[in-house]
């Protein structure tokens, strides 16, 4: 059975990070090993909320993995807080470098044109290095726009726009690129994997739901990165996670007793073990 390690932090009550990778990554047949880097009471998205940051337990917690020869076969990190952490997860990166041929990391910085409270241009760039780590990246366009150092255009943009942001992040070394939340057209929302070494495209688009909430973009993420594990092919990956992204919001609008904070992912899990 593959092993993967899931690096973020968990909120006792909100679907996003690790409340939904443990979930769906168990789904698609894989063990699930977690390393939180903070407990919340619940997520950010509500008024009130307990923090208590564990980076402090990063070095003790990695040492007894050594001692106990355990080893990934991916590594798959979301939402990071702080230098620190990010200082960290690149030297857990090296450690775990020779048993884990794929890494993921979703840089979760900001979306809709700003940052995300707390992050900075200094972040953005401690950041991108952190993304020539690792062989797949996710960033939506706002985190692909302040890595590249380009203007983020709303919804104004062309093919060519998307292209040289694609080029970007592949100049700064980033290996293989999915570009998510890409809108040509009002009514459809699509993905771009690009592949820096083969300059090679994939590209799969469906309809648009104009429904926001928390932790649709690491459902999509949990989804790609155990796809990837189980062999499947970028084309393949890509089309499955939005696809169940977009189910899982399907699903949610049909309850009118939903809640505000997530989607219902949990009722077609089973959709991924098949």
């Amino acid at each position: 059975m593959k092993r993967i390690l899931t690096i973020q932090d968990i909120s006792c009550v909100g679907k996003c990070s690790l409340t939904v990778a443990l979930p769906v990554i168990s789904a698609q047949g894989i063990e699930a090993c977690i390393l939180p880097t903070a407990l919340l009471s619940t997520h950010t998205g509500f008024k009130n909320f307990t923090f208590r940051d564990l980076t402090d337990e990063f070095d003790a917690i990695t040492q007894v993995w050594h001692k106990e020869n355990i080893a990934f076969n991916g590594i798959y990190t979301g939402f990071l807080g702080s230098f620190s952490q990010l200082e960290l997860i690149e030297k857990i990166f090296n450690e775990f470098n020779d048993s884990a041929p794929l890494i993921l990391v979703d840089p979760c910085m900001g979306d809709n044109g700003k940052l995300y409270h707390g992050f900075d241009e200094k972040f953005v760039m401690k950041m991108r290095e952190l993304c020539t780590k690792a062989h797949v990246i996710t960033p939506n366009i706002t985190e692909a726009s302040f890595m590249c150092g380009m203007p983020f255009l709303g919804s104004d943009y062309t093919q060519d726009y998307i292209l040289e942001l694609l080029e970007g992040l592949a100049s700064f070394g980033a290996r293989k690129i999915v570009l998510k939340g890409i809108r040509y057209k009002q009514n459809e929302c699509g993905i771009i994997a690009y592949d820096a070494k083969t300059k090679e495209k994939v590209e799969y688009f469906h309809e648009f739901l104009p429904f926001h909430t928390s932790g649709t973009g690491d459902i999509f993420a949990s989804v790609l990165f155990g796809s990837l594990i189980n062999g499947e092919s970028m084309q393949n990956a890509i089309k499955k996670a939005a696809n169940f992204v977009l189910s899982s919001i399907k699903i949610t609008l049909k309850d009118k007793s939903r809640t505000w904070y997530g989607v219902q992912f949990e009722k077609i899990l089973g959709t991924l073990a098949k």
